[in-house]
């Protein structure tokens, strides 16, 4: 994922405070500008972040479930910004 945006010219970095201090997970940016600030390198639909390697192509695999599996969560990227792991 790494390689693609930075080979396709974009650059991969946290948010940073005017003092220059990282703010939350690593971002996808364009290399001259602040934007788009993408925090996954997969999107359906953002066409300023795909002009820097961000697919829409989804990444999926396959799991055999078995009675100790309790639930199944399908959800995108926004739900996971308030339910960690443990939750």
């Amino acid at each position: 994922e790494l390689d693609r945006i930075l080979n396709t010219n974009g650059r991969v970095d946290p948010f940073r405070e005017e003092n220059g201090d990282p703010v939350g997970p690593a971002r996808v940016w364009l290399k001259t500008q602040n934007v788009p600030g993408l925090a996954m390198s997969r999107s359906v639909g953002d066409l300023v972040a795909a002009t820097v390697g961000v697919i829409p192509e989804p990444e999926f695999f396959e799991l055999t479930l078995n009675e100790c599996d309790k639930f199944l969560v399908l959800a995108s990227d926004g739900v996971w910004e308030f339910i960690d792991n443990d939750e």
